[in-house]
């Protein structure tokens, strides 16, 4: 069994802690270019993604201009425990939409309601809730009752309402991430450790992949266009 837990300040180091790992896990389902895990350019991304997720989390304290609310998936019976988490944007002009920037559920706790109910935990509370999902995952948003708008580049952008909100959502702008000097350590680490044959194969793998994505991602709204 679990609770769900809302908060609206910074989450405690114990749970900050917890959400990096599953982020760290499960990096591929939660970054935006689905870095796979066999990719010599994986543990770069690990550390990205962790990093954005924690200046969201950051962000809690009400001193970056960003609204951010944080949904936590807790064991009922070892409340200390995270099992998955959603981390929502609320909108800045419009107080019924918000957008889903990340759910996450820890493999071993998976097939039990969680992913569902921290979705719907955010459907109950807004009209309007956006997210964007890799066409694999299309089908399991469409369950939950979201609809596919549009294609948005490697992934398709679905909402409750099946239209886009227009809505005002401010966002990090995680390109000074990549440009930090932690991930240029990890970059030259991995330059070293796999030689620069391997590295700009890596990249060209990536880019291979968003291309199929994105293919993947038009075809998944055409597909249900011509459906309707």
């Amino acid at each position: 069994m679990f609770i769900l837990s809302r908060l609206d300040s910074v989450p405690p180091e114990s749970f900050q802690s917890q959400i990096r790992e599953l982020v760290i896990h499960n990096v591929g389902d939660l970054s935006s270019v689905a870095i796979r895990a066999e990719n010599p350019l994986y543990p770069l991304y690990q550390y990205g993604v962790g990093m954005e997720v924690h200046q969201y989390l950051q962000a809690m304290d009400g001193t970056r201009g960003l609204a951010v609310e944080l949904t936590l998936a807790l064991d009922a019976d070892a409340p200390d425990q995270l099992l998955g988490f959603a981390l929502a944007l609320p909108a800045q002009d419009n107080p019924q939409a918000c957008a889903l920037a990340f759910l996450a559920v820890a493999p071993s706790h998976r097939r039990q309601g969680i992913a569902r109910a921290l979705l719907g935990d955010a459907q109950a509370r807004y009209a309007s809730v956006e997210l964007n999902a890799f066409a694999s995952q299309v089908p399991w948003f469409e369950s939950m009752g979201m609809q596919v708008v549009a294609a948005s580049g490697p992934q398709v952008l679905m909402s409750s309402t099946g239209q886009a909100s227009g809505a005002l959502i401010g966002r990090l702008d995680i390109a000074p991430i990549y440009q930090t000097a932690e991930v240029l350590q990890i970059h030259t680490y991995l330059l070293n450790q796999q030689g620069e044959d391997a590295m700009l194969d890596a990249e060209q793998q990536r880019d291979e992949w968003l291309d199929e994505l994105t293919v993947q991602a038009k075809e998944c709204v055409r597909q249900r266009r011509s459906v309707h």
